[in-house]
């Protein structure tokens, strides 16, 4: 009979929470195992863009100012490991094509405390705009592949189609020939589909992206007017996203291509010679109330949840990683914990 192999965590999914959270904890010296059905996730399609001031408001995101400088730090740490650059910063134009949007722009450069994040405000004959700064991308595929990579050659990475009803709860937590101290579900949308936290009110949406190729060169500056377009190289820009809440699947759809390629038209960026090179869809894990998910089942405090992070996940993920891996090494509590929907589903 063979010997169970025990381990700290099994982390499920492998999109950007579950490799940064595998990363943190390993820095840490726990002992962990990494599973994921290996097909392409939201985050692998996602633009990874960090820009702290959005909306029709221009707000700060809420905590940039410890969730920044965890991202930049995170990504240069991990940026050295691998020698190659993940996360490219560049400036940000956010095109104020409405009153309200200027005002609020004036607004901000006024405030002292957005003075890192707002710069200047660009007269330009069509619409002004609002140049932003410590606005940029991470490289979420190219990073993905690098830590997939670095968990398969550390022996902690097991690539599979994980059904829930695999896993045993009783005696212990176990996995096939593996027990586990802990398991961490990372898995993007399909929590909607999980036995123990398909309860949490995930607002899934389907986003698309297209990858474009030119022939001019462009200002290597990101362009923000409702969608948003980030120069990748000199010949290659991605445009992006759409925005449905309706047809949860991964297909790419002409009405999302036409959709994008007609916005970017009419945002008065003139890009001759486009061509599409690539069309891409996936599903972004949403939240109701816009919080990341993350805690322990209420009745099974040793199954945990890591997730909910949308649209914002390159820039909360690190920070999140760090309190998450307190949290569960340290009993400190939980970061945007689920406790605040237990009353709701498990009244006592």
């Amino acid at each position: 009979m063979t010997k169970s192999k025990t381990y700290d965590y099994l982390i499920i999914g492998q999109g950007l929470a579950g490799s940064l959270l595998a990363w943190e904890l390993l820095q840490r010296g726990c002992k962990v195992m990494v599973i994921d059905n290996g097909l392409e996730n939201a985050s692998q399609v996602a633009a990874g863009l960090i820009n702290p001031v959005t909306g029709m408001r221009l707000v700060k995101s809420a905590d940039v100012e410890q969730l920044l400088p965890s991202a930049k730090h995170c990504y240069t740490q991990l940026s050295q490991y691998f020698s190659q650059n993940f996360y490219i910063e560049k400036p940000m134009l956010r095109r104020l094509d409405n009153e309200l949007l200027l005002a609020n722009a004036h607004k901000r450069l006024a405030d002292p405390a957005y003075k890192d994040y707002v710069k200047t405000i660009i007269n330009n004959p069509a619409h002004p705009y609002l140049e932003q700064q410590q606005t940029g991308y991470l490289q979420t595929r190219l990073l993905l592949s690098y830590l997939k990579q670095y968990f398969i050659e550390g022996g902690c990475y097991r690539q599979t189609a994980l059904n829930n009803q695999d896993l045993q709860l009783q005696p212990t937590l176990s996995w096939q020939d593996m027990s586990f101290k802990k398991i961490l579900f990372c898995e993007g949308y399909h929590a909607i589909h999980n036995l123990w936290f398909s309860w949490l009110p995930f607002q899934p949406v389907k986003g698309e992206i297209l990858t474009l190729q030119h022939q001019s060169p462009l200002p290597d500056i990101i362009y923000n007017f409702g969608d948003w377009l980030i120069p990748l190289d000199k010949q290659h820009i991605r445009l992006g996203a759409s925005f449905d809440r309706e047809h949860l699947n991964t297909k790419p759809t002409l009405q999302a291509k036409s959709a994008l390629l007609q916005s970017l038209k009419h945002s008065g960026i003139d890009i001759p010679g486009l061509s599409i090179i690539d069309h891409h869809a996936n599903i972004r894990p949403c939240t109701l109330d816009k919080q990341p998910f993350i805690g322990e089942h209420p009745q099974l405090p040793q199954l945990l949840i890591f997730n909910g992070f949308g649209a914002k996940g390159s820039l909360q993920i690190p920070k999140l990683c760090q309190l998450f891996a307190d949290a569960l090494q340290s009993n400190s509590p939980y970061p945007s914990s689920i406790n605040r929907y237990y009353a709701t589903h498990f009244p006592h």
